[in-house]
């Protein structure tokens, strides 16, 4: 059998690091602004990629219908907002574990300057929002001919 030496301080470090853990598990949440600024129930997972002719953003939007969700352009903000309502038809006592976020939702992000929000399309299928952002066409350089005297 070795020997060890006693050490009361050994485990400080991973008890250091358990709590903090737990608190960042309990207390989740990223420093965006739009975190700060648009707290809701919840929030749904959203990817955003570039293509060749637009900038596509996709929000998965289970259980909510078409009419529950808006998409309004302010100045070069695009926002979503809807609501995902409970189902009343089950009894509170009957449940043996509910994960389901349910309330009201808004996702905002901003748009490159000279966006045309007339070009804006939505297309909303099997839960998915899919919102596609025609980029700007970028400004050609102004050629200036030169006259000879």
């Amino acid at each position: 059998m070795t020997i060890v030496r006693w050490d009361p301080l050994r485990n400080v470090a991973t008890l250091q690091d358990r709590i903090n853990r737990m608190f960042n598990e309990a207390f989740a949440g990223s420093t965006d602004f739009e975190d700060k600024v648009g707290m809701s129930a919840w929030r749904p997972a959203v990817d955003i990629f570039d293509t060749d002719n637009a900038i596509v953003i996709k929000a998965e939007l289970p259980g909510i219908k078409k009419d529950d969700v808006s998409i309004d352009v302010k100045g070069n903000v695009l926002i979503i907002k809807g609501e995902r309502f409970f189902d009343k038809e089950t009894k509170e006592e009957n449940y043996y574990r509910k994960e389901r976020s349910f309330g009201k939702f808004q996702r905002s992000f901003t748009l490159p300057e000279a966006v045309n929000p007339e070009a804006i399309k939505a297309n909303f299928k099997n839960g998915v929002l899919k919102i596609e952002v025609p980029k700007p066409e970028e400004k050609k350089p102004k050629q200036i001919s030169i006259n000879v005297e």
